[in-house]
């Protein structure tokens, strides 16, 4: 059982490493797996096209309507009650309807709409053998007044909003993707951090090997003391240690880096990547400029600023003189014949009709006058107004705040330019500095506590590097997200 167990475990072990993939990634591979992998963007993503729905709903909105609605048959057996001077009887009914109705409607810019009604409708009773044919067509229209003469036009307002929801996901889209890429960036340069220290412990421990089997054989030959022997012992030790605690960060940063960009933790992961670096210096005005041009949290108040001027006429309107306006023109046609005369009879005889009888039409004005409200309407429109006014000093304090971030970003990236370079020659030197060290250690020179000051120069000067780059590469991510510019191209993010 155990050995069937075991099996088991390794045939799917075996499924699993075959349905993996493997992945030499640099950091553009990274982002662009992400932007296809990532269930953000893929949230966001549909955000858009329910933004762009909504928007094509609006718009269809505005075009002619047909509808038809159809009953065939309903047929009816029942019995009813009729009252009278006389008291109150019930009747038998029997009956078989059929009915058809066509209305076209369209709508006007002006906020009205235009209709077309056309139907026709058979009742046949069976109590009596008669069929009742009813014919009608109506031309109507329906325009209400406030929307003439500066009221509040709810189709344009529903277009204009419909756009502006539209405009407003496109540009969530664009910051969550340059997020995406920040974030990606970050969780890459992490994982890079980590497989650099990995290399830089193995180094040491490599290092560490070698100066401890040198002092080991220097103890035998009675050329240093024991307490060094043993200094190295525990050194070698400590070398160790830090390797495998390297070996667990890799491993969890790599699982952290997978989820950012979307793929399974079983897939293989390469970093493609030295430690190179392209030299760009920003000019803090220039950065600032395209800042406050590309920003989306500008365009967002912008948005919500139209949108209080929607409420406040909205609000307004409210409080105006309102009327509409209706008129329609409408033709009837009615026959009642026995079941003998026939379906298509009826229906001829009720077209006849249709034609002989007078037209009925009609024209009306309903006026709606506010004449007391106790201010309740004026209070409404002030306290939007009042709105406004704080989403446009709040615009004002996004743009000075966006101004005092990208500053700060630039002075902070030009610093660690500066920083990375200097570390870049601190390297240098500690490497030959090691390099002599070790050699007069190994002549016999130096005791292993100076040997053990220089390997922890060393190492910190190339933690120390490693941490300036990536945090320089951060920067230079994080501008292009708050500027929406490349410096380090020289292009735009479109």
């Amino acid at each position: 059982m155990k050995k069937l167990l075991l099996l088991s475990l390794a045939i799917i072990g075996q499924i699993n490493l075959l349905c993996a993939e493997t992945y030499v990634l640099d950091l553009e591979k990274s982002i662009e797996l992400a932007k296809n992998k990532s269930y953000e963007m893929q949230r966001l993503k549909q955000s858009l096209k329910i933004a762009a729905f909504n928007l094509k709903s609006t718009t269809s909105s505005f075009k002619t309507h047909v509808d038809l609605n159809l009953v065939s048959p309903q047929y009816t057996e029942t019995i009813e009650q009729y009252q009278d001077s006389n008291g109150i009887s019930f009747f038998p009914i029997k009956q078989l309807n059929y009915q058809g109705n066509l209305t076209i409607n369209q709508p006007l810019p002006t906020d009205g709409r235009l209709y077309i009604k056309s139907g026709l409708s058979d009742i046949d009773d069976y109590n009596f053998d008669k069929r009742s044919m009813y014919l009608n067509t109506q031309f109507g229209l329906t325009q209400p007044l406030d929307a003439l003469y500066g009221g509040y036009n709810t189709i344009k307002s529903s277009y204009k909003k419909a756009k502006l929801a539209y405009e407003n996901s496109q540009k969530q889209l664009k910051r969550e993707e340059l997020n995406l890429i920040y974030e990606v960036s970050s969780a890459f340069y992490s994982l890079l951090s980590v497989q650099k220290g990995e290399e830089i412990a193995r180094q040491n421990l490599d290092r560490q090997k070698e100066a401890n089997e040198i002092a080991q054989s220097k103890y035998k030959s009675g050329l240093i003391k024991e307490v060094d022997a043993l200094q190295m012992e525990v050194d070698l030790a400590e070398a160790q240690n830090n390797y495998d605690l390297s070996l667990i960060n890799k491993s969890s940063a790599m699982n952290a880096f997978k989820e950012t960009i979307g793929i399974e933790f079983s897939d293989s992961v390469a970093l493609n990547n030295t430690l190179t670096y392209e030299v760009v210096i920003v000019d803090p005005e220039r950065a600032v400029s395209l800042a406050l041009a590309n920003r989306l949290e500008i365009r967002e108040q912008e948005i919500q600023i139209e949108l209080n001027k929607l409420s406040i006429k909205q609000q307004r309107s409210q409080g105006m003189i309102q009327g509409d306006l209706t008129a329609y023109y409408q033709k009837n046609g009615v026959s009642s014949d026995n079941f003998s005369t026939g379906f298509s009879n009826s229906l001829n005889n009720s077209f006849s009709d249709l034609k002989n009888r007078p037209q009925n039409y009609g024209i009306g004005l309903n006026i709606s006058i506010p004449l007391i409200d106790w201010g309740e309407n004026r209070a409404l429109v002030n306290a939007a107004k009042a709105q406004l006014k704080q989403n446009e000093y709040q615009k004002e304090e996004v743009k000075r705040s966006i101004e005092r971030e990208v500053r700060n970003l630039v002075d902070d990236l030009n610093s660690s330019l500066k920083r990375l370079q200097l570390l870049e020659k601190n390297v240098t030197v500690a490497e030959k500095s090691f390099e002599i060290t070790r050699r007069r250690f190994a002549d016999g020179d130096i005791d292993s506590q100076a040997l053990a000051l220089e390997r922890d120069r060393l190492n910190n000067a190339y933690t120390s590097h490693l941490s300036a780059y990536i945090s320089y590469q951060l920067k230079l991510a994080d501008l292009m997200r708050k500027t929406f510019y490349d410096f380090q191209h020289d292009l735009p993010i479109n």
